[in-house]
C-alpha cells in the first residue's frame, strides 16, 4: 500500500503542478477561453492564489517526505487538495457544468484516499 499511496500523491503533485502553474502563467481571459469558464467568476488574483496553493499542495505531496522533513506536510497538503476540489465542484455545479464534477470528485477521492493512507496505517 505504501507503493500505491506514493504513486497516487506523485500523480496528484504532477496534475495540480500543471494546472497550478497554468493559472500563474496565464491570464484569466486565457484561462477563460480555453475550456476554464469559471475563470470569468473569478478575479485575477483569486486564480493566481488558487495556482499558488496547487503549486505548493504538489510540493507538499512529495517533497516532505523524500527530504524526511516534517513529512505530516504530505496529508496535510492532501486535505488541502480535497477540500480545494470540493470547492471547484460545487463552482461548476452552481454554473451548471456537470461534466466537470466528475474529474473533481476523482481527485478529491485520491486525495482523501492519500490523506488517510499517510495519517493513518502508512504514516511516515
Amino acid at each position: 500500500m505504501n507503493v500505491t499511496l506514493w504513486i497516487i500523491a506523485s500523480v496528484l503533485a504532477v496534475a495540480f503542478l500543471g494546472a497550478g502553474l497554468t493559472k500563474i502563467l496565464q491570464p484569466k481571459e486565457k484561462l477563460a477561453t480555453s475550456n476554464m469558464g469559471w475563470a470569468e467568476d473569478f478575479s485575477p488574483g483569486a486564480i493566481k492564489a488558487m495556482g499558488g496553493l496547487q503549486v505548493a499542495a504538489a510540493i507538499g505531496l512529495t517533497l516532505p517526505a523524500v527530504l524526511d522533513i516534517l513529512p505530516v506536510f504530505v496529508p496535510l497538503a492532501a486535505l488541502g487538495l480535497a477540500v480545494m476540489m470540493i470547492g471547484a465542484a460545487i463552482v461548476h455545479l452552481r454554473r451548471k457544468e456537470a461534466t466537470m464534477i466528475v474529474p473533481n470528485l476523482a481527485l478529491c477521492l485520491l486525495a482523501v484516499i492519500v490523506a488517510w493512507g499517510r495519517f493513518g496505517p502508512y504514516a511516515f
